[in-house]
């Protein structure tokens, strides 16, 4: 999706003075669009409710309100433009009524309380330039959380460079059955919820966003979390803080590609389910929480060229919670130094771990060939460790064999060992891969 730009000619500008409100009106191009300024006091709404598709309403200044965008082609952008909050009272769009106050909500036929599109999407909205703030109140009863902007029920529509900070609720979302919607470049940041919430959308693109410090106090979270979602691509972000980085379940066709994840505290990029879910993570440096990437309850796709470092443990693919997990590419990773030690009492698992590069818990048919691995080695209490570790699930996950896995052609150093196999399973497969140690010992001949 690309944001809608109309290229100005000649303008002539003419001042409208109505009903006490000024605003400044320019003809653009030959379709009859128009673009109109709302100042300080003057409401974004009113503005919103009197333009027609294609048209442009720039805003400048404080304003204490939300706005519900229900028509096609509106493009609204802040220019040093600020949004705070309303009293609960005054906070009266749809979105608003149903889950508490909101920013901004782009909304087209959607049935809210159960997030089904009941008629037409509403169509290539832009949403940019907006500072948004203050937004502290609580939900109302029986919602989990606000988002402060909210795009249901849209196709096309772009939400770029806006400063979304220090809100009570998740920065950004959009939900019910949208397509071909993009969140991009916009800073996310100390937020009590997600920074990006997608749900029910098809062909999402999140790109080059900074999000830093959201939901830090919540279970689950805190960067971009992804549910039902279809054929989304997650680009050039950097994500720090929270609990999860990129978090996508029940989703097929992910694409993550060239993001930046420091600091989470359970994992950098969770996917889960459904059971074919296609995904491929490409060129992503994943560091400095508990466990980089974890893979559970889903089948089929590629990790390659990923820099995972500086973790408790680089990649876990885990079978048994339910689902099997298998038939990944694992090619051309740098899974180094994961040398942190997660105590039971911290981590996510309840267990502890420490010292992993690549582990293959009950996992099948992978394929694990031309990666570096090196100086893998536990500082703390840990059941298994190593480079390469291919095995039943030691933290719970049940009682699954690897299978028909093949660790081919990758590089080894200091790890402890190289590579462990529990002798479990069939078909696991170790062949020219450069390594020292193993165990058994047999396992880098």
């Amino acid at each position: 999706m690309r944001r809608t730009i109309v290229l100005l000619a000649t303008m002539a500008l003419t001042l409208l003075v109505a009903s006490g409100v000024a605003l400044a009106v320019t003809k653009i191009g030959s379709a009859g669009a128009q673009s109109s300024v709302v100042g300080p006091g003057e409401s974004i709404q009113k503005a919103v409710n009197a333009a027609h598709p294609g048209d442009t309403i720039v805003v400048r200044g404080v304003h204490r309100e939300d706005v519900v965008i229900r028509k096609n082609g509106i493009k609204l952008r802040g220019d040093d433009a600020v949004i705070e909050a309303p009293t609960r009272a005054r906070a009266d769009s749809p979105c608003s009524k149903v889950f508490g106050p909101e920013a901004i909500c782009v909304l087209g036929a959607v049935n809210l309380k159960t997030a089904t599109l009941t008629g037409s999407r509403v169509r290539d909205v832009s949403i940019s330039g907006f500072t948004i703030r203050g937004f502290n109140q609580k939900p109302n009863k029986g919602i989990a959380s606000t988002i402060v902007i909210d795009v249901w029920g849209a196709r096309n529509a772009t939400v770029e460079g806006n400063h979304v900070v220090g809100n009570l609720g998740a920065g950004i979302g959009i939900d019910g059955e949208g397509l071909n919607n993009t969140i991009r470049n916009n800073d996310l940041t100390d937020n009590t919820d997600d920074g990006v919430w997608v749900a029910g959308q098809r062909n999402a693109t999140i790109a080059d966003n900074t999000i830093k410090g959201n939901a830090d106090n919540l279970d689950e979270g805190g960067g971009i979390d992804l549910q039902t979602n279809t054929n989304t691509l997650i680009k050039g972000n950097d994500v720090r803080g929270g609990n999860t980085s990129i978090w996508t379940e029940d989703s097929r066709g992910t694409k993550f590609l060239s993001n930046t994840l420091r600091r989470y505290d359970a994992w950098g990029i969770l996917v889960g389910g459904p059971k074919v879910a296609n995904a491929k993570v490409v060129g992503n440096d994943i560091s400095g929480g508990d466990l980089g990437i974890n893979v559970i309850n889903a089948r089929r796709g590629s990790f390659v060229g990923n820099q995972i470092h500086n973790n408790c443990a680089g990649l876990f693919f885990r079978a048994g919670l339910p689902d099997p997990v298998g038939n990944y590419e694992v090619k051309g990773n740098t899974v180094e130094n994961n040398t942190h030690s997660c105590r039971a009492a911290q981590s996510f698992y309840g267990e502890n771990f420490s010292g992993i590069g690549i582990a293959l818990l009950g996992a099948r048919d992978m394929e694990l060939t031309g990666n570096h691995l090196s100086g893998n080695v536990p500082s703390g209490p840990t059941p298994v460790s190593g480079g390469v570790v291919v095995s039943t699930d030691p933290f719970g996950g049940g009682t699954t064999k690897p299978r028909d896995n093949s660790i081919f052609a990758n590089d080894f150093g200091r790890n402890k060992p190289d590579i462990f196999f529990d002798k479990s399973g069939t078909g696991n497969r170790f062949r020219a891969n450069n390594c020292n140690t193993s165990i058994p010992a047999s396992l880098c001949n």
